[in-house]
């Protein structure tokens, strides 16, 4: 049920925590081939705070190195600084990608948009604010959504999965933002998640680049308005320039589930 996720539930799935690295994948058969080649990868590389500067500049000179937290100076679990600025790398870029999708998602449910084949879709009122969209539809969609999330998290987090790529963990020296394909699953997938359609393969390099630098521009963007969209919502007027345009919800934006230990009545 896709077409049913939007804005809250895309910020709250954004929000959730690196799984455990020591799920393992099954290992792939001696002298398998994956199906879609890859070539070797880069040497790991270990981003430094002098390269979140640099980066700085280029996705926007106007602001340039903002960190107002000073994240980028810490060491998150006992790391390193250059493995902490791995682990927030991969952060913003994920909290971007899915914010990008719960802002179209929220503009699409708040217009009553739904797939005609969709049960669940067809279920669900029209004339609702996207959030309340989300709390119209049965908890085992939500956790559908909820779980399927979490299998991707898990194969992204995946060590051995990973290495039968070429590649390693964004707080080893690993790519921001990587996501492997699905060649180890014993069911066969006919396209990865990352690049599906093979468009960044026939880019030049300097293509890529630029294409990285406004996927980081575009989902701070998206943060921001998605936000914005949630503020609106809840508190009428707090968005001057969305007054009248997005309807206001009288439900709980953090809450996945109407029924919860909050609002849950309990014995005692």
């Amino acid at each position: 049920h896709g077409d049913l996720s939007f804005g809250f539930i895309a910020t709250m799935l954004a929000s959730a925590s690196t799984l455990s690295l020591s799920y393992a994948a099954p290992a792939a058969p001696a002298g398998a081939s994956l199906r879609h080649a890859r070539p070797a990868a880069a040497p790991p590389l270990m981003e430094t705070k002098a390269d979140l500067e640099a980066l700085a500049k280029d996705l926007n000179p106007a602001v340039g190195f903002w960190d107002p937290l000073a994240l980028s100076d810490y060491s998150f679990w006992g790391t390193s600084q250059e493995a902490t600025i791995g682990f927030l790398r991969e952060a913003e870029i994920k909290h971007g990608r899915i914010a990008m999708a719960g802002f179209v998602g929220y503009i699409v449910h708040s217009n009553d948009i739904r797939w005609t084949f969709d049960k669940v879709a067809a279920s669900v009122p029209t004339g609702l604010p996207a959030p309340a969209v989300w709390d119209a539809i049965p908890d085992i969609a939500k956790w559908q959504i909820i779980l399927f999330v979490g299998v991707m998290e898990s194969w992204r987090e995946n060590k051995v999965v990973l290495e039968a790529e070429g590649q390693k963990h964004y707080m080893s020296g690993g790519k921001p933002g990587y996501f492997p394909s699905f060649d180890l699953l014993p069911h066969p997938v006919p396209f990865p998640l990352f690049d599906p359609f093979g468009i960044s393969k026939r880019a030049t390099e300097e293509k890529k680049a630029k294409g990285r630098l406004a996927e980081i521009n575009n989902g701070r963007l998206a943060m921001i308005g998605l936000f914005g969209f949630l503020s609106e919502a809840t508190v009428p007027g707090s968005v001057p320039f969305l007054k009248g345009v997005v309807p206001a919800y009288t439900g709980e934006v953090m809450a996945p589930f109407t029924q919860n230990i909050f609002t849950a009545p309990t014995a005692l």
